[in-house]
Order: C-alpha cells, then structure tokens, then sequence
C-alpha cells in the first residue's frame, strides 16, 4: 500500500467512526482499548502504515509505541502523520531504560508534542537482575527523571518483565524499586501475563499497590504459564481484573499478545473479546 492508498484507506476508517458517534461507555466496559506495538512486530516491520490502519479499522483507539525500535524506521514526523491519519493516539511508549541518562529533555518534548501522557522502560538493565543496590540506584534514576518529565507534563513509568517475580537476596526488584521510587514522579505498568508466567499474581499486586499501577498490559497465558495466548482462551479472569481496577478509565490498556502466529487475527479476537466484556 502506497502513502496515498494509505491515507485513503484511513481516511475512510475514521469517517465510519464519525458516522456513528461514541456514546459513553457503559457501566463495567473497556472505553478506550489499546495495542502495544510488539504484538504486531512482523507487520509493523513489513509496513508501519498499512498495520496502523489495519488496527484502527479492527477498532483499537490507542497503540503504545516503540521507540527502542525507532518505531519501525519511522521518524518522528511520520509517526505523528501516521496516527492523525489514522485517529490513533499514542498515549505510552516504551523505551530503553538508558534512554533517561541521554537527551531526556529532548525526549519528553517530542513525546508530548505527539500527545503522550506516558513513557515507560519495559524492563531496567539486565545487571539490575542480580544486584538490589542496582534496583536502589536505578530507582534514584527514575526519580529524577521523572521530575523532568513532569514539567513537561508526563509521566515517567516502568514496566515488569517475568524475571522481576525471582527474588534477589529475598528480595522481588520490583517491590524494591516501588519503594523506592517517589508516586509523585513515577508510576508503574502492570503487565498482568508477564507477572502470572514469572509465577507471580497480578490481582494480589494490584490490591497492594493500586495508588501505583496507572496502565496495563492485558495478556492471558495458558494453564502451565509457559506462554501467552489469545485473551479468551487463557487462565486468567481478566474481566475480574479490569473489574478490580479503581479509576479504569483513566488507565492506558494495551493488549500484548507476543507469541501469536498470526498477529492481525489475534488482534482482531483480542479487541472483539475485550469489546465484549462487561462487569
């Protein structure tokens, strides 16, 4: 698809939203439903474009970036092209935690000049996975850069990977870093999947910091937590989750499905299960 069959094609999915205008969410439903870019990986770097659009006509409101990939070759100018196209927002995106020790000023401006509320470090430095004192100092890190990125209006936020669930010195990193990190200047994406194959569990962590988890990575896994899967095929009451959520519309949630062999399908059935969802 060229650059003008794309915007065609755009252009024609956000009219179809305009003829039948949003009417307020029910009471116990998805507002806004988001994709975390990863999930669609293969096709973004096939063509970053014609996969935009193919998210928006499926229904998605929301994509989480990812800058560690330069978003798949496109510049910052593209990207915000892209998404005006599209009728996406981008309110997150996931960027290397070094990011914040470089140019972070100048990363927070571009950030918000494309509309971002939120971004966040999938994971700290692997040399973080052995050592406390390096969560504590990254910790410091992360304060400080999120006073930076308040003045420009954001939020600086970190994300949990499987491994964060194995303790160090009988200590889990991420309990450690929420610790130590100030909510005032940094809060946290819960990555509901992640946690359940690292062995943890995302409902217990959700009721003991609730007043730190503002976004989420909706994921289901299957019964030996060795793998994710499609959302409604997993083991995990995700409707009991998003039941549990205090303030759910105003937390950013990006279904994350890494392992699917078809990623635009399991798209397309992960929106259609969480559009369907009711509490």
């Amino acid at each position: 698809m060229d650059r003008r069959q794309f915007l065609a094609s755009a252009a024609a999915a956000l009219a179809s939203r305009h003829l039948a205008p949003d009417r307020a969410p029910a009471a116990g439903q998805l507002d806004r439903i988001g994709i975390e870019l990863y999930a669609v990986r293969k096709a973004m770097r096939e063509s970053p474009e014609r996969t935009l659009a193919a998210l928006a006509a499926i229904g998605y409101t929301d994509v989480e970036l990812l800058w560690s990939f330069q978003n798949f070759g496109q510049s910052i100018k593209e990207v915000k092209a892209s998404l005006k196209a599209t009728g996406l927002k981008a309110p997150s995106a996931h960027m290397a935690p070094e990011t914040i020790l470089t140019e972070w000023e100048r990363r927070c401006a571009e950030a918000k000049d494309l509309g971002m509320t939120y971004l966040t470090a999938p994971s700290l430095p692997a040399e973080a996975n052995k050592s406390i004192d390096v969560v504590k100092l990254w910790a410091t890190r992360f304060n400080n850069a999120g006073e930076v990125a308040r003045r420009y209006g954001l939020w600086l936020a970190l994300h949990n990977e499987p491994n964060h669930e194995k303790p160090i010195m009988g200590q889990k990193p991420m309990e450690v870093f929420l610790a130590e990190t100030d909510p005032k200047l940094v809060r946290f994406q819960l990555d509901v999947g992640n946690m359940l194959m690292g062995g943890g569990d995302p409902m217990a962590f959700l009721q003991r910091y609730r007043e730190r988890c503002w976004s989420f990575h909706l994921k289901n896994v299957v019964a030996d937590r060795t793998k994710d899967t499609e959302l409604a095929k997993g083991t995990f009451d995700v409707r009991a989750f998003l039941a549990a959520v205090p303030q759910l519309d105003k937390k950013p949630c990006f279904v994350e499905q890494e392992g699917s062999g078809d990623e635009l399908a399991s798209a397309r059935e992960n929106f259609a299960y969480l559009r369907g969802l009711r509490w």
